[in-house]
C-alpha cells in the first residue's frame, strides 16, 4: 500500500471534505488508529457528535479499487472520517497492529463473493414497454427541433433579438424533458452565438460583430438538421427493435441522451486493456442551462498517443454528494480502460486504476506521438471537422521548432518547414483564458517544444488557430489553463 497526500485528495468528493478530513486529524478525533498485519487495511474509531465514537476503514486488499467503510450518517463518499484516517497515516501517526475485526472479515468476503458474481451475471433484462415510451418521447422530441431549426431558418439569423432567444431558450427546455440532452445542448449553442459576453444580444452589437458569427451559426444550423435527420433514423430503428444494443460506430448515442453504462461498453468491444495515461490538462466549469457542474480531464493515452477525455457531471442538486474530479499529475495505470463511441477525443471511462510517479521516459513518450507537420495535421482536423456532429473544438498535440510574435502582435507557433499556426482564445467559453501567458514564459518552453491545444477553425477566413492548453517539455507539462 502506498499513500500518500495526492492520492488521498483524488479520492474526497470535494475540498471541503480534505479540510474536515484533515481538521479530524489536527484535532486529535482519533482514539485508536490501528492497521492489519498486511497492511491491506487501516481502521479506527473517531470522535463525533454522537455518544458512540464512529467505526472507519479503509481498504486496500484491491489497491486500484480501494472500499472505505464509516458508521457515519455522511451520505459523502468517503466521508471525512476515512479521508482522516488516511491523512493520519500519510502524517506518519502511530498505527498499532491489529487483528481485522470480524465484521469487516464478513464484509470483505461478501465483496469478493459479490465480484465473482457479478463476473458471471446475466445481462439485464430491458424492460421494453418503458423503453418504447421513451424512444416515443424522444421522437416527438426530434419533430419539435425540427420545428424549432425550420422556423429559425425561415425567419433569418438577422431576426435574432433578446425575445426570440429567450423564447427559443424556453423551448429548449422541452428537449430535456424527451430525454434529448444533447439536442437541448446544440440548440443552447446557437441561441449563445449571439450573446456576448456583457450578455447583449446579435441586435446590440455592431454589424462587424454581428457578420462574423453568421458563418458559425449556419454551421450550428446544419449540426441541428442532421441530428434530426441521423437521430430520427437511429430511434427508429430502436423503436423497431428495442433490444437491439445503441450504435457504435458514431456518437450519435450519446447527442440522443444515451447514458453508457460500462457494462455496455464491454459488450460492444469498447475497452483497451491495461493503458497508461497522463493528463495534459484540466478544466471544470458550470453549465448553468442543464444544471450541473462539469469536470474535464484532457489525457494522452500512451499506449497510442490518441488524447481522450474523462467528464464528470455533478447534478445542482446531488453535487455534493458526487465525488468531484480534480487535476492529476501522476501516470493512471488503467487495468481496463472503456471508450466511447466516437473518432476524435472520445471520452474513457474506467472502475479502477493504480498510479505511479510521471517520468522522463513518458514524457518523451507523449512527444513522440505530436503530429511535427502542421499542414497535415490541418488536413487531418478539417477532414474530421466534415462529420457535421464532430466536435468542432478538438484538442490536438503538436511539436514546433519556434514561439514567437508577428509585428502585427499575432502569438504565432512554427514548424520546421516554415509554417505558422495562429494562437488564439477562441476556445471552450467557460475555459480559462492563456494566450496572455506566452510572452512571459521562459525561453526554454518557445523553442522545439510540443503544445497541446484546442481547435478554433474560422469559417470565414478558413484559418485555422489553436488555443494553447499545455506544453510539454523533457522535464514536465506546463499547464496554461489551470
Amino acid at each position: 500500500m502506498n499513500l500518500d497526500a495526492e492520492f488521498v485528495n483524488s479520492q474526497a468528493p470535494n475540498a471541503a471534505a480534505i479540510n474536515n478530513g484533515r481538521s479530524l486529524v489536527v484535532k486529535g478525533k482519533f482514539v485508536s488508529l490501528c492497521r492489519s498485519e498486511d497492511g491491506t487495511l487501516l481502521f479506527a474509531e473517531c470522535q463525533g457528535s454522537g455518544r458512540s465514537n464512529y467505526h472507519c476503514s479503509c481498504d486496500f486488499v484491491r489497491p486500484s479499487q480501494p472500499t472505505y467503510r464509516c458508521s457515519c450518517p455522511s451520505r459523502q463518499f468517503p466521508c471525512k472520517h476515512c479521508l482522516g484516517l488516511m491523512f493520519a497515516y500519510v502524517d506518519g501517526k502511530e498505527f498499532s497492529v491489529a487483528e481485522v475485526p470480524d465484521d469487516l472479515s464478513e464484509k470483505r468476503e461478501k465483496l469478493s463473493r459479490r465480484k465473482e458474481a457479478a463476473k458471471s451475471a446475466k445481462p439485464k433484462k430491458v424492460n421494453v414497454s418503458a423503453l418504447k415510451k421513451k424512444i416515443a418521447a424522444q421522437l416527438q422530441g426530434l419533430d419539435l427541433l425540427e420545428a424549432l431549426t425550420f422556423d429559425l431558418v425561415s425567419k433569418g439569423m438577422a431576426a435574432m433579438n433578446a425575445t426570440s432567444a429567450r423564447r427559443v431558450q424556453e423551448q429548449a427546455k422541452q428537449l430535456g424533458d424527451a430525454y434529448l440532452p444533447g439536442a437541448q445542448s446544440a440548440l443552447l449553442a446557437y441561441t449563445n452565438l449571439f450573446i456576448d459576453d456583457s450578455g447583449r444580444f446579435d441586435g446590440e452589437l455592431p454589424p462587424q460583430k454581428r457578420e462574423s458569427i453568421y458563418t458559425d451559426a449556419l454551421d450550428q444550423l446544419t449540426r441541428l438538421s442532421t441530428l434530426v435527420k441521423h437521430g430520427r433514423r437511429v430511434l427508429q430503428a430502436r423503436l423497431d427493435e428495442p433490444t437491439k444494443p445503441p450504435e457504435t460506430d458514431s456518437p450519435i448515442a450519446a447527442w440522443l441522451g444515451h447514458a453508457w453504462q460500462l457494462q455496455e461498453l464491454r459488450d460492444a468491444g469498447l475497452t483497451q486493456n491495461n493503458v497508461e495515461l497522463v493528463q495534459l490538462a484540466f478544466h471544470n466549469y458550470d453549465d448553468a442551462a442543464r444544471k450541473e457542474f462539469v469536470e474535464t480531464g484532457i489525457w494522452m493515452n500512451l499506449n497510442n498517443g490518441e488524447i481522450q477525455l474523462t467528464q464528470n457531471y455533478r447534478p445542482y442538486r446531488a453535487a455534493k454528494h458526487i465525488r468531484e474530479q480534480d487535476s492529476f499529475f501522476k501516470v493512471a495505470i488503467v487495468p481496463e480502460l472503456c471508450v466511447y463511441p466516437g473518432k476524435t477525443n472520445v471520452r474513457v471511462r474506467w472502475d479502477e486504476f493504480e498510479q505511479r510517479a510521471l517520468t522522463r521516459a513518458d514524457l518523451s513518450t507523449i512527444r513522440s506521438h505530436a503530429e511535427t507537420r502542421f499542414d497535415v495535421l490541418v488536413k487531418n482536423v478539417r477532414t474530421a471537422l466534415k462529420n457535421p456532429l464532430a466536435d468542432k473544438r478538438p484538442i490536438v498535440a503538436i511539436a514546433f521548432q519556434r514561439m514567437g510574435t508577428l509585428r502585427g502582435g499575432e502569438l504565432v507557433i512554427e514548424d520546421s518547414a516554415g509554417a505558422r499556426i495562429e494562437m488564439t482564445e477562441c476556445g471552450l467559453k467557460d475555459e480559462p483564458l492563456s494566450c496572455h501567458l506566452m510572452p512571459m514564459l521562459p525561453s526554454e518552453l518557445t523553442e522545439d517544444q510540443l503544445i497541446v491545444g484546442r481547435v478554433h477553425q474560422d469559417l470565414d477566413k478558413k484559418t485555422f488557430k489553436i488555443k494553447p492548453l499545455s506544453i510539454v517539455t523533457e522535464k514536465q507539462i506546463f499547464r496554461l489553463t489551470l
